[in-house]
């Protein structure tokens, strides 16, 4: 959290919904990712502000904000509380056995940015009329339009979850997320990332987690594997690259 913000949490955990998940089928997927399986054990404490999910692909982060997402009434392939946008249905189960303890009074409002379905998203707005603060994303470049999302939805208190918003971004507009991210917070947002980028992890005060096969563990950003790794191909990248190339 980042140092003296106030407890302004939307949502205070993730727990499994004693309706459904006691029938999911724990030897299918997602039920055998261990982050998964954690979640449905122990339930998942969200803190106030910015949170990380830091993991390797496949581990389960996204699979994790997707289904908090979808609990907390977005669409799996992003936009605003009340988006319909939808196009082809390929999200996991987890959100129909998991439920959100909210904060009562808190903001409804909330947005789901997934990098890797916002080209729909805007088609989505545009046939829709769009909105007048709005311009016309696709004349413009990924990262821009990504920019332009963050500038016109990312202002105002509520819950905000993102998944790999990094990919269309380059050093200086992750530098300028980073600023979004912390605005957000001391405004009263509560955010909910899964990221590969050690430039956003550095965020000071964010809480981090780490994902994979021991499940879910809070960690420092030094002490991050991601971090080991890009320190350790920044200043010897030939030791990573003789694996890969015939060198």
């Amino acid at each position: 959290m980042t140092a003296g913000l106030a407890d302004k949490r939307v949502v205070r955990r993730v727990l499994p919904d004693e309706h459904t998940a006691a029938d999911v089928d724990r030897r299918a997927w997602p039920f055998t990712l261990p982050p998964v399986a954690q979640l449905l054990r122990d339930g998942l404490d969200l803190p106030p502000g910015v949170t990380f999910l830091v993991g390797e692909n496949g581990s389960g982060k996204s699979t994790l904000v997707e289904a908090i997402a979808m609990a907390y009434g977005l669409s799996p392939e992003g936009g605003s509380t009340g988006a319909a946008y939808s196009s082809r249905p390929t999200e996991s189960p987890l959100n129909r056995v998991i439920r959100l303890e909210r904060t009562a009074g808190a903001p409804r409002w909330g947005f789901f940015l997934r990098a890797e379905t916002m080209h729909g998203f805007y088609t989505y707005l545009e046939d829709r009329g769009g909105g007048s603060r709005d311009p016309k994303f696709h004349a413009l470049s990924h990262g821009e339009s990504f920019i332009e999302v963050l500038r016109t939805r990312f202002d105002s208190p509520g819950f905000y979850c993102l998944d790999e918003p990094e990919s269309a971004l380059s050093f200086s507009s992750c530098l300028a997320l980073i600023g979004v991210l912390d605005d957000l917070a001391r405004g009263g947002g509560q955010v909910l990332c899964a990221t590969h980028s050690p430039l956003l992890t550095a965020l000071p005060g964010a809480h981090l987690l780490e994902i994979g096969e021991w499940g879910i563990r809070p960690t420092s950003w030094e002490d991050l594997e991601l971090v080991e790794h890009w320190r350790s191909y920044l200043s010897q990248p030939q030791r990573y690259l003789r694996h890969v190339l015939d060198l």
